[in-house]
């Protein structure tokens, strides 16, 4: 592991230093704009909008990077992202940040083609597994540091917003002093929502749900915050308990994975966070049980972003993956443009606890439709399963494409093994 690590260490240095600073901008939003006056809507449409850019540099950029190449298109989208953080507390006004927050959004999915080509290329078909695993645990423990860093300067200021473009500037040193020549970016067309909806119909309607949710959590998280009262430090710390949670739970969900009905481990995932959501509603404010509400109803999101992923697999041929992995991560993103409108407008008609009941309603669907979807269709033999990868909801389709072929050519060699005399 020492030795892949070396290998690799600085795309994965440089992706936490971009995590910090995209992690510090989206707790950011939600103090700032509190501060600015935006209301709950207003702050939802702005959330969105990351995800509609998002959404838009997944099918874009490997389009740029096949006209100009991965170093320009990463050069260029990081320096429209460092501009962009910057200009935040210039133009404090709900429309300019919409389309500031479509173009951070735009941007970082570009960087995550770029950069995660270059990482599937530094990987070997016996090392990519682990590099997966490394560059997951990298980008969260950005994302967890980014929090502890808004503790050191005052919202009201400039100060956090130039920290946060520095974060991302400084990144590009190492992924580009060690970026090689990589192929070019092939992404298979998305498969219909029909097509994909018909081969997994619990995968599909799933991660929409699931969309919803993970964005709810990382943008709406700190303008709930806000508006009960957490000091900034507070606020902090539940983001980051929100995303260390994920970090806590991924790997003894993907155990069990491989070994039950992934059905009933997306049934005891989506219940868990239904619990804790439930916990939160009814703690009125208190701070730690606010934290463990945060642990364990984030801690199981990401997980079953995989869960999703996987179930979906188990149920096609291994052609068909690349094609189903794009439908479902543009389904996604429409759950994650969605989910964040919804919330915040709950949040104005019943106020901030609002977002606990919508979490919780989205957990209980997800959690009712498993169950729904175990007397339709039975369960897929666990030996002809295909491993179970732990995949960001952040990353791009390279890396999840690359995820999908590791995973699936572990099961077959584990197969081979189990048939081998």
């Amino acid at each position: 592991m020492i030795q892949i690590l070396l290998k690799v260490w600085p795309l994965l240095l440089g992706m936490m230093f971009i995590m910090l600073g995209n992690g510090m901008h989206f707790t950011l939003i939600g103090l700032r704009g509190t501060i600015e006056g935006f209301t709950s809507t207003e702050l939802a449409v702005v959330t969105s909008a990351y995800f509609m850019g998002f959404l838009a540099g997944a099918r874009l950029s490997p389009v740029m990077i096949k006209r100009v190449g991965h170093v320009r298109v990463f050069a260029a989208l990081g320096s429209f992202m460092s501009a962009g953080l910057i200009a935040f507390p210039l133009l404090a006004e709900p429309w300019a940040w919409t389309l500031l927050r479509l173009l951070v959004g735009f941007c970082m999915s570009g960087i995550f083609v770029a950069a995660e080509s270059w990482l599937n290329n530094a990987a070997t078909n016996e090392t990519r597994g682990k590099v997966l695993s490394a560059y997951m645990t990298a980008q969260t423990l950005g994302i967890i540091g980014a929090q502890g860093l808004l503790t050191l300067a005052d919202a009201k200021t400039s100060v956090l917003f130039i920290g946060a473009s520095i974060l991302v500037s400084i990144s590009f040193a190492p992924i580009l002093l060690s970026a090689t020549h990589v192929p070019l970016v092939e992404i298979a067309r998305p498969m219909s929502l029909r097509d994909l909806f018909s081969g997994s119909p619990l995968g599909t309607v799933g991660i929409f749900l699931l969309g919803g949710a993970f964005a709810t959590q990382s943008g709406m998280g700190a303008v709930f915050g806000t508006q009960i009262g957490l000091t900034v430090a507070q606020i902090s710390l539940f983001i980051a308990m929100l995303f260390a949670g994920a970090l806590v739970l991924q790997h003894p969900i993907g155990w069990l994975s491989d070994k039950i009905d992934r059905r009933k481990l997306i049934f005891g995932a989506a219940f868990l966070g239904l619990t804790s959501c439930a916990f939160g509603w009814s703690t009125s404010g208190g701070l730690w049980p606010l934290m463990v509400s945060a642990f364990f109803a984030g801690g199981v999101t990401t997980p079953l972003y995989a869960l999703f992923l996987a179930h979906a697999n188990d149920s096609l041929d291994t052609d068909d993956m690349p094609s189903a992995s794009g439908g479902l991560v543009f389904t996604f993103g429409l759950g994650a443009i969605v989910g964040p409108l919804l919330t915040g407008w709950a949040m104005h008609m019943f106020g901030p606890y609002a977002f606990w009941l919508v979490l919780g309603a989205t957990f209980s669907t997800i959690a009712l439709y498993a169950l729904y979807r175990m007397t339709q269709r039975p369960a897929t033999p666990v030996e002809e399963t295909e491993s179970y990868i732990a995949v960001l909801p952040t990353t791009s389709l390279v890396a999840l494409e690359a995820a999908n072929a590791w995973a699936a050519d572990k099961a077959e060699a584990e197969r081979d093994k189990d048939a081998a005399p």
